[in-house]
């Protein structure tokens, strides 16, 4: 499919050739479609960048690294694409992080979480833009220390972002709780949770209080087998990404209460930014926004920054333009970090609550990506050269 927002004119398009799992992870991708096509109308009605308009070309990747790295060869032989942009599942993400490090091509990835992008398997021409699988958890773990729980028991999707996500919450919890105990792990593939089983299994091993990484159709199953079997009653959970009304909106009043989650709480935030932003996507779109809306606008509303900047779409230009880039979205002014190519973007946490019979967050408070990173040394360590 083809996007192009506002009348074309008369210089080539910028073509952006963007890849994600749409049939995969439709209820995250549908906004996120959604939230590039509010930021195409913006820009390209407001002249578009560098007098030129900005194109949108997407192709699906299955979910599959392989597909994700043809389809990206398709988008810059057969579409002349001029950047990459996309991908959701961290393998996919870190497959094309490596296609464009071979082909020295820009890619900035947008939603992919494994810190890997960034680090181990960073490179020149690759920038992300949603916090790290590390940041989100370090955000969190500063309120799993306060319960003051010693026996934690863990489940996650089987693949990158959930062991990378169990790794640090182990880091970095047990420098702050030298006493804590991990006494189960249940890490189910991606997709394929046998909840009652892996509700059983965590009961069995009586924890005080659970470490959650699933998310999507997994954590609705989860959740509503944890409350039949009561594994939740008296038992605090940490949950990544359980706040994003992608996975909150489905589970309705069965939202789990008391639940400590990182998350969008798209009705109370109150900034001029993010006002803007809702009202916009509501006037378009009749509905409100999604994490993946937010995602999807301020990844277009930072390419088109950067190529700003770089007064060119030229892959080494703009590797050069987005170090230190700075770029207004709905949740404020982010920086790209020189350092390790990654965003300064934050997130919310906060509690679930059930109010008119929705998952909501209350009490909710952004977190600066900027201030939930590891020290530039070890920054530094983890990219080697790159």
């Amino acid at each position: 499919m083809t996007l192009c927002a506002g009348q074309a004119l008369a210089a080539e398009p910028i073509r952006i050739g963007e890849i994600n799992s749409y049939k995969a992870q439709a209820a995250f991708l549908e906004p996120y479609r959604k939230g590039m096509e509010l930021a195409l109308e913006q820009i390209n009605t407001g002249g578009g960048v560098l007098g030129r308009q900005l194109e949108l070309i997407s192709r699906d990747d299955n979910a599959n690294p392989g597909d994700a790295v043809r389809v990206a060869d398709e988008l810059l032989s057969r579409e002349k694409a001029d950047v990459l942009m996309g991908t959701f599942l961290s393998n996919t993400g870190l497959a094309v992080t490596d296609f464009a490090r071979q082909r020295k091509t820009f890619f900035l990835a947008a939603e992919p979480l494994s810190d890997k992008i960034v680090w181990q398997d960073g490179n020149h021409y690759t920038y992300r833009l949603r916090p790290s699988t590390y940041m989100q958890v370090a955000m969190l773990v500063p309120e799993a220390a306060k319960l003051k729980k010693k026996r934690w028991a863990l489940v996650y999707p089987n693949y990158e972002y959930g062991q990378s996500a169990v790794a640090t919450f182990k880091k970095l919890l047990k420098q702050q709780q030298p006493d804590v105990e991990f006494v189960a792990e249940q890490a189910p593939a991606l997709g394929k949770v046998d909840a009652g089983a892996v509700t059983q299994a965590l009961a069995d091993a009586k924890p005080d209080a659970i470490f959650n990484a699933l998310f999507a159709g997994d954590l609705a199953k989860f959740v509503r087998e944890g409350q039949t079997r009561e594994l939740f009653r008296n038992r605090p959970v940490v949950s990544l990404l359980s706040g994003e009304p992608e996975y909150l909106d489905p589970l309705k009043e069965e939202a789990p209460v008391g639940w400590i989650v990182t998350g969008y709480p798209w009705q109370t935030i109150q900034t001029p930014e993010h006002g803007a932003f809702l009202a916009a996507y509501q006037k378009k779109f009749g509905t409100y926004p999604r994490m993946g809306s937010v995602v999807g606008y301020s990844a277009v509303m930072s390419l088109a920054a950067g190529i700003r900047k770089a007064n060119a779409t030229d892959s080494e230009k703009l590797a050069q333009a987005f170090s230190g880039l700075q770029v207004d979205m709905p949740f404020g002014r982010i920086t790209y970090r020189p350092q390790d190519h990654q965003s300064t973007m934050g997130a919310f946490v906060g509690t679930l609550a059930v109010k008119d019979g929705k998952g909501v967050m209350e009490n909710a408070s952004y977190r600066d990506g900027a201030k939930f990173q590891p020290s530039d040394a070890e920054v530094k360590a983890l990219r080697g050269n790159k």
